[in-house]
């Protein structure tokens, strides 16, 4: 995949996250940083992820996340062919 992504604000950005140490922290970093609309659509994402990972089919994961399949056929996309940040942490909440 290209790298195109990473900017000089991008990376600054993931700098501050990775010194984020506890959860009340992270919270109120992400809820200043992040509309409400915003970490809904980030949470709904994460729960398809794990629903995919889990093998539940697309209409299934729809009817109960309220997501398009269009947003999950690309969430499948990314986990199956992205960077791997969804993998790596599946794999390290499971």
């Amino acid at each position: 995949m290209s790298d195109d992504w990473k900017t000089p604000d991008v990376e600054a950005l993931f700098g501050v996250i990775r010194r984020l140490e506890t959860a009340d922290e992270t919270e109120a970093f992400f809820r200043d940083l992040c509309t409400l609309n915003e970490l809904r659509d980030m949470a709904q994402r994460w729960a398809v992820a794990r629903m995919l990972d889990g093998g539940l089919h697309y209409a299934e994961i729809s009817q109960r996340t309220g997501a398009s399949t269009a947003t999950i056929t690309r969430i499948a996309s990314w986990l199956n062919h992205g960077e791997g940040g969804y993998r790596a942490i599946l794999d390290k909440t499971q």
